[in-house]
């Protein structure tokens, strides 16, 4: 029975692959990719040759019958332009549409932002919240933010660079001047994982560049008594 096979892939550093997911990659009929650029230089790294397909936010309608007709007779592989596919992708709608239809949906578990920044955040691990990419405008930010201000879990997003700026502030603004992690460039050359304050952050970061992960402390008991001192 023909498999589609989820594949976790670097959220960086190439060398940050298994071994069984380059296996696979070399045997499935077509690799659907979220940026086939991305995907080719991994491919190209380990000499994979693979025929690619793009399938993105503005691709996936148009292709979602198309990889659905060849699941029925082939296997393919899912990649997302890092990390786990389903993750604040459109992935998710093609393995979702794939279970609906009975197709056999394997796992090939990688790298992901989202745990690799919890884990080296120095905050805690035990439950989180993932908020995703956080809204672009500041009004539904704000909202959101809002929406969890009493959340004691620990919480991750993700936020592009030019927008970072804005998005630390209405953070300091709605859930206070909390602890938080902000995690750039993971696994890659130019790396830096800050610790601190959101106000120090915001001050770190006052000319982003890169990709980001935040993690922010929740509203947790010592996040009050902290309250209380000050």
């Amino acid at each position: 029975m023909p498999v589609l096979y989820v594949i976790g892939t670097p959220i960086g550093n190439l060398e940050d692959i298994s071994l069984r997911a380059l296996r696979v990659l070399r045997e499935v009929k077509l690799i659907a990719a979220e940026d086939t650029r991305t995907t080719r230089r991994l491919l190209t790294a380990y000499d994979i040759k693979t025929p690619l397909t793009s399938y993105h936010e503005h691709s996936r309608r148009a292709k979602l019958e198309y990889l659905l007709g060849l699941l029925e007779e082939e296997d393919v592989a899912l990649v997302s332009e890092a990390g786990m596919p389903g993750l604040s992708d459109p992935g998710y709608e093609l393995i979702g549409a794939a279970i609906d239809r009975g197709i056999t949906v394997v796992p090939i578990p990688g790298a992901s932002a989202v745990i690799t920044a919890l884990v080296v955040s120095g905050l805690p691990t035990d439950q989180f919240v993932y908020l995703g990419f956080l809204p672009r405008r500041k009004g539904p930010r704000q909202r959101l933010l809002s929406s969890i201000e009493a959340e004691p879990r620990t919480i991750v997003a993700f936020e592009t660079p030019h927008r970072l700026g804005e998005a630390l502030g209405d953070i300091e603004e709605v859930l206070g001047d909390r602890r938080i992690s902000v995690c750039c460039e993971l696994t890659k050359l130019h790396e830096e994982i800050f610790r601190g304050r959101v106000s120090e952050a915001r001050e770190r970061f006052s000319e982003p560049r890169g990709e980001f992960s935040l993690v922010v402390e929740g509203r947790t008991r010592a996040w009050l008594r902290s309250q209380e001192r000050s």
